[in-house]
C-alpha cells in the first residue's frame, strides 16, 4: 500500500514504509471498512486487541481508554488496545454506542515471522447471536424500502425469526417498527438519501442505521440461497428488496451462516388489533413513563423462559382479531386455572428449560458449544414430561393445550445420540478435552487408553526410580517450560545416576530428564493431540446432525414458549383474582368492578375498582372531575381490559363482556418534540388527526384533556368538534376533560352520557384518610352526571403552593366564574333561533336563565 493512503488509514506521521504488521492491520481494515464502513476493527496483538490511527482515536473516545503511539523508524500513529480477557464487556459498550465491531484474531502460534491473523467476528447491534451480548428479548435487524407504499422486513438472528409486512402509511410503518424495537435497521437509497425523511426517522427511532445492498437482482438472489425458492408471498420489488437486504447484511455479519432462517411469514397488520405506537405509549404496554415506573408487560411477565417471554411481547404486539382464536386461548387459561396441580407441575417443568429456540438456531449455525448442545438435550428432555402432564383429564382433546401436546416432540433419537456422544457435564470450548464419553468413538478410545498406558508408566516411574537411586526423596514432576522432569534435593545429588540429564537448577535441589522420559512425554503430547483433534471432529459431525431436526426443534420451541405464555397468564388469573372476559357480539363492553392491573400491583393491592358500560345506546362517555382523582386511571382501566381480552388473557375485574375492538386509540398526557420543533399542542394534534382519521365504528377511543394547549377558547372549540366526529363515528369513546361546558352535549347528543370521578370539599384539613388533605377528598369512583367543579385552587394547595396564592386565585377564580356565566348566557343566546319559538318556549327560556342566576335549581 502506498504510503499516503497507509497515512491516510492510520493518521500516521513520517515517511517510511510500514512495518508488516501494520500493513496486514491497513490491508485488513479495508477489507472491512468496504462491507462496514464505520465498523472499529479490534486486532489482536499477543494479549491485548489493538486499534490504530482513527480507529484508536474513535476507541480511546467511546471506551475510556489511554491513548498512546505505535512508532517504528520512519512512521508513527496512534494507538489504543484493551486486554483479550475483557472483550466481551468492551464490545458491549461498543454495540451499545451503535459502533460495529470486527475482531482479528491470531490464527496461528506466534513464530520468528508475521503472525496470521483472520477477521473471525463482524458483530453489529441487530446481528449479534452470542448469549453474553444479548437481551431475553428478540433482536431485531429491519430493512425498510419503498414502492407502493412502504415494506418491512425483520430477522432474528438469534432465533431465525423472519417476517416482512407491507404498509400505506408511513405512520404505520413508524407503529410497527416501534413495537417491534428493532435494533438496527436497513434503509433503502430512495430512504436514506431523503434528507427530511432521513432526520424525521433518526428522531423517531434512536438506533444504528446501516448501508446494505437493496438491488432488486441480489435480493432475489440472497432470497433463494436462504430459502430455496422466492416465496410467492413477496408480490411487490419492495417486499423483494427488503427481505433481500435483510438477508445479505446478516450473511455478511454471520460470514455466510444463515441456516437458521428457514421460513419467511408475510403477516398482515390489519389482521390484528391496531395498537399504534401513540396508544401503547400511553397504556404503558412496553415502556414506562417514568424511569422507576411498572409495565403492563412487567405485570404479565410471569413467565418462567427467555421463549415465553419474547412469545408474551408478540402476543401483546398483535392482539387477536379472531373470535375463535381469541376463545381459544381464554379456554387454555381457563384450564390450567382451574387445575392447579397441572398448572405447578407445568410451571416447575419450565423453570428447568433453557432457550430452546435460540440453541436450535446455534445449533442449525453450526456454533453451538458443548455446554449449549447438553443443554438442547436437558431441555428435551422435557419435552416428554410435558406432553405427558398435558395428557391428563385436564386438557380435554380439541383445544390449545392438546395442540401444543402434540407439538412437544420429544425428539428421542436426538436426545440418545447427544447423551451417547457428550459427557455429563462437558467443557465450554472443544478444545479443552474431556469431550466425548467414552465408548462412543472406537479410534479414539483407541487413542485415550494409549496415552493412558504411558501416564500410568509416568505415575510408576517415581517409584521405580525411588528403588533403583535409593533417594527416597525423589520427585518426578511437570510444568509447562521443563515438561516432565525428575527432581532432586541437593543432599542427593551424589547419588544421580550417569543417564540423568540436568535441565534446571535451582536453590536447594536441581532437575533432570532421561532419554526415555523424553519419548514418553513426546508421545502423550502427540496421542492427546490427536485425540482432541478427533474430539472435535466427532463433535463438529455430532453438532451438523443435529441441524437437520431444526425444523422440528423450533416447532417445540414454539410448542413451550406458548405453553409457558398460557401458565402465566392463568398463574395470574389465579393468584390475582382475575375473571376470564366474555366475548359478546352485540358490541357492548360491559366492566364489573374493574382495575387497573399496573396501579393495583404498585398500590398492593389497594385499588378502588368502578363500572364501565359502553354499548348501543351509550356509546360516548364525557368524564369530568379533579385532577388527581383518577379520570386517567379509569380510562387506562378499560382500555387495558380490552387489550388483555384480545391478547387472550383473564381481566382485572368481578365480571366483564368485551367486544373485539379492531383498534385503541388514546391521547394521553402532554409531550413535545423538541428535535423535530413541534411543540405540545403540535405533538398533541398530530395524534388526534391520527386519531380522527383511523377510528371506526369497531375502535375504543380513550382522549384525555384534548385541547388543553392552546387558549381556553380554542381548546373549547377543538374539543368539542373532536368529540363530536367521534360520536357520529359511534367509536365506543372515553373522553375526560376539565371544559365543563361539554357536559351540556348530553342533551344535545344521544349515546353521550356524563360521568364525573367523585370528590369533595372537606373543612377538616388533614383528617378522615390518606386520600384527604387541604379541603379535598378524593374517593376515585365514578359516578352518573357532571362535576359541579374542577377543584383546581384545591389540588393546587394540596401541592404545596403557598397560602397567599392559593388565596388569591380562589378569589380571582370567583370574578373569573362571574364573567364565566356572563359568556355563557351569551353563547346560549347566539344559539338561538329565536324564529322557531314560541311564546311559551321562550318564557321557559328566560325562566331557566332567572333560576340560574338565582343559584337555583332547574326545575325537574
Amino acid at each position: 500500500m502506498p504510503v499516503a493512503a497507509a497515512q491516510s488509514v492510520l493518521k500516521g506521521t513520517g515517511s517510511g514504509a510500514l512495518p508488516p504488521m501494520l500493513e496486514q492491520y491497513v490491508t485488513m481494515r479495508d477489507e472491512v471498512a468496504a462491507q462496514l464502513p464505520h465498523a472499529i476493527l479490534l486486532f489482536q496483538v499477543g494479549d491485548f486487541y489493538e486499534t490504530f490511527g482513527e480507529d484508536a482515536e474513535r476507541a480511546a473516545r467511546l471506551l475510556g481508554l489511554a491513548l498512546t503511539h505505535k512508532s517504528s523508524k520512519d512512521f508513527s500513529t496512534p494507538m489504543a488496545g484493551i486486554p483479550v480477557r475483557t472483550l466481551d464487556s468492551f464490545v458491549e459498550k461498543l454495540l451499545a454506542a451503535g459502533v460495529c465491531v470486527a475482531v482479528a484474531d491470531q490464527v496461528e502460534e506466534p513464530g520468528a515471522g508475521l503472525v496470521e491473523r483472520k477477521v473471525t467476528q463482524l458483530l453489529t447491534p441487530g446481528t449479534v447471536t452470542e448469549e453474553r451480548h444479548l437481551s431475553a428479548d428478540e433482536n431485531f435487524l429491519a430493512a425498510v424500502a419503498t414502492g407502493d407504499g412502504y415494506a418491512l422486513s425483520l430477522l432474528d438472528v438469534s432465533t431465525g425469526e423472519f417476517r416482512c409486512a407491507a404498509f400505506h402509511t408511513r405512520s404505520a410503518l413508524y407503529d410497527e417498527l416501534a413495537r417491534h424495537r428493532a435494533r438496527e435497521v436497513l434503509l433503502a437509497p430512495e430512504l436514506a438519501g431523503n434528507a427530511a425523511l432521513l432526520s424525521d426517522f433518526q428522531g423517531r427511532f434512536p438506533v444504528m442505521l446501516s448501508p446494505a445492498n437493496f438491488d432488486e437482482a441480489a435480493s432475489e438472489a440472497e432470497v433463494r440461497a436462504a430459502l430455496g425458492e422466492l416465496p410467492g408471498t413477496l408480490t411487490s420489488a419492495a417486499l423483494l428488496r427488503a427481505c433481500g437486504a435483510v438477508l445479505g447484511y446478516a450473511r455478511l455479519t454471520q460470514q455466510g451462516r444463515l441456516d437458521m432462517v428457514r421460513r419467511l411469514v408475510r403477516y398482515e397488520p390489519g389482521a390484528h388489533m391496531r395498537l399504534p405506537d401513540a396508544a401503547a405509549r400511553a397504556l404503558e404496554v412496553f415502556q414506562a413513563q417514568s424511569p422507576q415506573g411498572v409495565t403492563l408487560m412487567d405485570v404479565l411477565c410471569e413467565t418462567r423462559t427467555a421463549g415465553g417471554r419474547r412469545r408474551l411481547r408478540a402476543w401483546l404486539r398483535a392482539p387477536l382479531l379472531d373470535e375463535l382464536s381469541i376463545r381459544a386461548r381464554l379456554d387454555a387459561v381457563e384450564q390450567l386455572t382451574r387445575a392447579p396441580d397441572l398448572r405447578s407441575g407445568v410451571r416447575a417443568l419450565l423453570y428447568r428449560a433453557h432457550d430452546l429456540e435460540r440453541l436450535s438456531a446455534r445449533v442449525a449455525t453450526t456454533r453451538a458449544t458443548p455446554r449449549e448442545v447438553a443443554s438442547l438435550a436437558r431441555t428435551l428432555e422435557l419435552l416428554p414430561e410435558a406432553a405427558a402432564l398435558l395428557g391428563g383429564p385436564d386438557t380435554p382433546a380439541g383445544g390449545l393445550l392438546s395442540g401444543i401436546r402434540a407439538r412437544l416432540s420429544g425428539l428421542p433419537d436426538v436426545v440418545t445420540r447427544i447423551r451417547a456422544a457428550l459427557v455429563d457435564d462437558p467443557p465450554l470450548r472443544v478444545g479443552d478435552g474431556g469431550l466425548i464419553r467414552e465408548g462412543f468413538h472406537a479410534e479414539l478410545d483407541a487413542l485415550r487408553a494409549e496415552a493412558l498406558g504411558h501416564r500410568a508408566w509416568m505415575a510408576e516411574l517415581e517409584t521405580r526410580e525411588r528403588e533403583r537411586t535409593g533417594i527416597a526423596a525423589l520427585k518426578v514432576g511437570f510444568n509447562n517450560v521443563f515438561g516432565y522432569y525428575l527432581e532432586v534435593t541437593t543432599p542427593h545429588l551424589g547419588k544421580v545416576p550417569p543417564d540423568y540429564r540436568q535441565v534446571a537448577t535451582l536453590k536447594d535441589r536441581a532437575r533432570f530428564t532421561r532419554p526415555d522420559l523424553r519419548e514418553r512425554e513426546r508421545e502423550i503430547a502427540r496421542l492427546d493431540a490427536a485425540a482432541g483433534r478427533l474430539e472435535g471432529e466427532v463433535f463438529t459431525g455430532l453438532r451438523a446432525s443435529l441441524g437437520a431436526h431444526t425444523e422440528a426443534l423450533l416447532e417445540a420451541a414454539g410448542a413451550l414458549a406458548d405453553l409457558d405464555v398460557l401458565s402465566a397468564l392463568s398463574e395470574i388469573a389465579a393468584e390475582r383474582g382475575w375473571v376470564r372476559p366474555v366475548t359478546v357480539a352485540d358490541g357492548a363492553a360491559r366492566l364489573t368492578q374493574a382495575r387497573h392491573p399496573v396501579v393495583e400491583r404498585a398500590a398492593g393491592g389497594r385499588f378502588v375498582p368502578n363500572d364501565a358500560l359502553l354499548d348501543a345506546t351509550r356509546f360516548s362517555l364525557l368524564l369530568t372531575g379533579p385532577n388527581m382523582a383518577g379520570k386517567s386511571t379509569y380510562l387506562r382501566t378499560v382500555a387495558l381490559c380490552a387489550l388483555l381480552h384480545q391478547v387472550g388473557s383473564f381481566v382485572p375485574a368481578d365480571a366483564a363482556e368485551l367486544p373485539v375492538y379492531d383498534a385503541i386509540h388514546t391521547r394521553i398526557g402532554a409531550s413535545d418534540d423538541l428535535a423535530g420543533g413541534r411543540s405540545t399542542f403540535m405533538v398533541e394534534m398530530s395524534e388526534l388527526a391520527a386519531i380522527l382519521h383511523g377510528a371506526t365504528h369497531r375502535s375504543l377511543v380513550i382522549l384525555d384533556e384534548v385541547g388543553r394547549g392552546t387558549s381556553t377558547l380554542d381548546g373549547l372549540a377543538i374539543a368539542q368538534a373532536a368529540l363530536e366526529h367521534l360520536h357520529a363515528t359511534r367509536a365506543h369513546t372515553l373522553f375526560a376533560t376539565h371544559y365543563f361546558e361539554l357536559t351540556r352535549l348530553e342533551a344535545e347528543l344521544p349515546g353521550l352520557l356524563n360521568l364525573h370521578v367523585a370528590a369533595e370539599e372537606d373543612a377538616s384539613s388533614g383528617e378522615g384518610g390518606s386520600d384527604r388533605g387541604g379541603g379535598l377528598t378524593f374517593y376515585h369512583q365514578v359516578v352518573p352526571g357532571a362535576a359541579r367543579q374542577s377543584y383546581g385552587v384545591e389540588v393546587a394547595r394540596l401541592a404545596g403552593l403557598p397560602a397567599p396564592v392559593t388565596q388569591r386565585a380562589a378569589r380571582l377564580l370567583t370574578a373569573l366564574n362571574a364573567q364565566g356565566d356572563d359568556r355563557a348566557l351569551l353563547r346560549e343566546l347566539a344559539t338561538l333561533d329565536l324564529s322557531r319559538l314560541t311564546p311559551l318556549q321562550a318564557l321557559e327560556v328566560l325562566h331557566g336563565w332567572q333560576r340560574g342566576l338565582l343559584g337555583q335549581a332547574p326545575d325537574a
